[in-house]
């Protein structure tokens, strides 16, 4: 009866391993070539940014003699903004000159169907059915004028005069698309239109509703010279927040809510031009990152099996159906990728392997404990789990925040990080388990191919916290002292690109068409000759001969020595060089609500740890981490200079990610040996476990390091300014994990306890 059971164990384990082959073969051959005539699946039909696809470059100009004021223009590129992150999260809209307004829109080859989609901003009106005399303002026609088969019978002009619209745009706080239940007593799904009024627009809107609800009429949203809604007024609305239903779909209910919300702007803007725009980067540096993420994937599989031998062979083969799926994943949920997207996957190759380090670091300890192979691979699974699922679960939370509350990168950062998290926890907890436990089946039981560790005399971290301490504290004051001096003499603190601060933009038509590879090699060191600067944006206008250059802001001499050079090294006529000053693509609203969301988040992940770990002072603990952590790294970009752009944004957000994962590892081992080491001393127990946990911590930093690095030496420019300070972190949130944190959270139980005596 044993021996059939262990044959049937042994079938299955066979089936698996198979099964295991197939799929990497089956995702490497969609990732590859993908399914069907049209390839779906593909890696190379990822959306992909304007740096690596190019896209569509639209700007529009303020209607009207008066010049906006800068408020109105600010607010005017924020909800713009948030209309254009439909299409995609790095959508980017910037103030060019001081009247108009820039959208460049990645991934999109049809600027007229954009433009026809966006509409022309700000004319967006809620119209009452009929006047103070009881005259119609609009009718049910022919259609041939607007939607839905209705016709206005005056003109704007003669229903603002009149009072007869009730209330524009810009009285419109935010409009959203939803589902609900409420509105039937059979509780069917209906797709609506959330609406919130300012208190402005909430006074004026109660008292419409009130006359429309009394008399059986509706009132009409008119937008873009068309009607786009004209729904019946069911009852008196008083609160500020309105329902529009009907919708057939949430499709349809979203296309609403996203008229409604461009419509709410302040400015009313004009198109001036619009132009389809080539990838900012061309094809090497797409080929060295990608070359530079397999180099990376195979040296980790390697470190990973020459150290852990059989399990480490099993991680490997995890590890590559991960990267594949990660593949798959982007493609089914059409994740718009960018440089700094490819650079956020190859760091989560590295991340990845942090699971199956937690887990066969634990293997290890068991079999050296006298554990069999097979108690030792349950027993390290199941001990791993918590510590597995409450880091990556702590940094899924700050995902889904920064998704929530961020824009621009910042969401689309949150988005990569979050499919990152999800995939890593499956392939570490599913995919590793059953590789490993089918090997195991086959026969592959020997102890020396899986490992054993040695029990280490605990290192004494605890006393040396001072040192620790002192040392964090100098780092992080150097970092405000060099930004004082950068202050001083440059101006600003950090060393901030074109994206924070804004720049010039300057248009050139050659007299030959170049590639951007003939342009990065040929034009740009030219450019960064006079500007003394390396952070130089290309992008080319597609049929055509024209190049859009960004740049720092150019003095008037700058101007003119780059219209010279542009003369006579190129032969580019002087009309035809047109420049623009440009603001900041990072707008100031942009970095509010990234500040905000990090806040959130970091809000959101101290009340999960202090849940998950029954004591407020390991989340005080982590938070304190991971804020130790990032003014760390700002110091290094102070001291260093390292440009600060939009890679800046999801540098920091991914230091964030990985420095609180290190510190619950840790965390989660201090708790388990509280249960275990009850006789011993806190400083004991620390100590026990920060040791314990010191090969994780060593190895897991070790294989992270190694992908960016080969990343920073292989990649382009703007690449490398994103792996440097990612190195810096990495090292550093080794350091804050190890050195840190435990000591941190014993001098804060110790001081309790000692108020407590008192």
């Amino acid at each position: 009866m044993k021996e059939r059971k262990r044959k049937m164990k042994k079938s299955r384990a066979i089936i698996w391993l198979l099964i295991t082959v197939l799929l990497i073969g089956g995702l490497g051959y969609v990732a590859v070539f993908g399914v069907g005539k049209k390839g779906t699946g593909a890696a190379k039909h990822i959306k992909q940014g304007l740096d690596l696809a190019g896209g569509v470059s639209i700007t529009y100009e303020v209607v009207g003699d008066e010049k906006p004021s800068d408020s109105d223009m600010s607010d005017t590129i924020y909800k713009l903004q948030k209309r254009v992150e439909v299409y995609s999260t790095e959508a980017q809209v910037y103030r060019e000159g001081d009247d108009r307004i820039n959208i460049e829109i990645p991934g999109v080859t049809d600027a007229n169907s954009i433009l026809q989609e966006l509409g022309r901003p700000g004319s967006l009106y809620f119209i009452a059915q009929t006047d103070s005399q009881g005259k119609e303002n609009y009718s049910f026609g022919n259609g041939e004028n607007g939607t839905f088969g209705y016709v206005l019978n005056k003109t704007i002009e003669e229903l603002q005069m009149d009072g007869s619209i009730v209330i524009d745009g810009s009285e419109v706080a935010s409009a959203n698309a939803a589902t609900t239940t409420e509105n039937n007593s059979v509780k069917n799904k209906e797709y609506v239109v959330e609406l919130t009024f300012t208190d402005k627009g909430k006074e004026a809107f109660a008292k419409a509703t009130e006359k429309a609800y009394k008399n059986g009429e509706t009132i009409a949203i008119y937008y873009d010279g068309q009607f786009v809604s004209v729904p019946t007024v069911q009852s008196v609305i008083t609160g500020g927040q309105a329902q529009i239903s009907g919708q057939k779909d949430f499709e349809e209910a979203e296309a609403l809510a996203s008229t409604i919300r461009i419509g709410g702007l302040k400015l009313e803007l004009e198109e001036l031009r619009s132009n389809v725009v080539g990838a900012q980067l061309g094809s090497a540096a797409i080929k060295t990152s990608l070359k530079a993420g397999i180099i990376g994937l195979g040296l980790v599989c390697v470190f990973m099996i020459i150290v852990y031998l059989l399990p480490g062979f099993a991680s490997a083969l995890a590890l590559i159906i991960y990267t594949l799926l990660v593949v798959l994943v982007l493609n089914v949920f059409e994740v718009t990728l960018t440089l700094p997207g490819i650079a956020g996957i190859i760091l989560s190759i590295g991340m990845a392997v942090d699971a199956n380090v937690i887990i066969f670091a634990r293997v290890k300890e068991e079999i050296a404990a006298g554990k069999t192979v097979s108690s030792a691979l349950k027993i390290g699974f199941d001990k791993a789990k918590s510590a597995i699922i409450d880091g990556n679960v702590t940094t899924l939370i700050a995902a889904a925040v920064l998704g929530i509350k961020g824009s621009g990168s910042v969401k689309g950062f949150a988005g990569t990080l979050a499919i990152g998290i999800i995939l890593s926890m499956f392939t570490a907890l599913v995919i590793t388990r059953l590789i490993i436990n089918s090997l195991y089946a086959v026969g592959l039981k020997s102890e020396k191919i899986y490992g054993s560790i040695k029990e280490r005399t605990p290192i004494n971290f605890v006393g040396k916290k001072n040192i620790f301490f002192c040392i964090s504290i100098v780092a992080i004051l150097a970092g405000f002292v060099f930004m004082g001096v950068n202050k001083a003499s440059t101006g600003d603190a950090l060393n901030y690109s074109l994206e924070f601060k804004g720049g010039t933009s300057s248009n050139v038509t050659f007299a030959e068409d170049m590639s951007i590879e003939e342009l990065d090699s040929k034009v740009v060191p030219n450019i960064e000759e006079i500007t003394g600067d390396g952070n130089v944006q290309t992008t080319k206008v597609a049929d055509s001969k024209e190049v859009i250059f960004k740049t720092r802001t150019l003095t008037v001499d700058e101007r003119e020595k780059f219209n010279a050079m542009m003369k006579d090294k190129f032969g580019v006529k002087e009309e035809n060089i047109q420049t623009e000053t440009i603001s900041a693509t990072v707008s100031k609203e942009m970095r509010n609500d990234a500040i905000i969301a990090v806040i959130l988040a970091t809000i959101c992940m101290l009340i999960y740890i202090k849940i998950r770990f029954r004591d407020f002072r390991f989340a005080v603990s982590a938070v304190a981490a991971l804020l130790h952590d990032v003014l760390v790294v700002l110091a290094f970009y102070a001291i260093a200079k390292v440009s600060v752009g939009n890679t800046f944004i999801a540098c920091m957000l991914t230091i964030v990610g990985y420095s609180i994962n290190a510190t619950i590892v840790i965390f989660d081992r201090i708790r388990e040996n509280l249960g275990i080491m009850r006789k011993e001393d806190l400083n004991t127990i620390v100590n026990a476990s920060i040791t314990q946990t010191l090969t994780r911590s060593i190895y897991s930093s070790l294989t992270t390091f190694i992908t960016v690095l080969v990343l920073f030496i292989l990649g382009v420019t703007s690449i490398r300014e994103f792996a440097l300070p990612l190195m810096v972190g990495i090292i550093c949130g080794a350091y804050s994990s190890v050195c840190i944190t435990g000591a941190l959270w014993l001098v804060m139980k110790d001081k309790i306890k000692a108020k407590k005596a008192e």
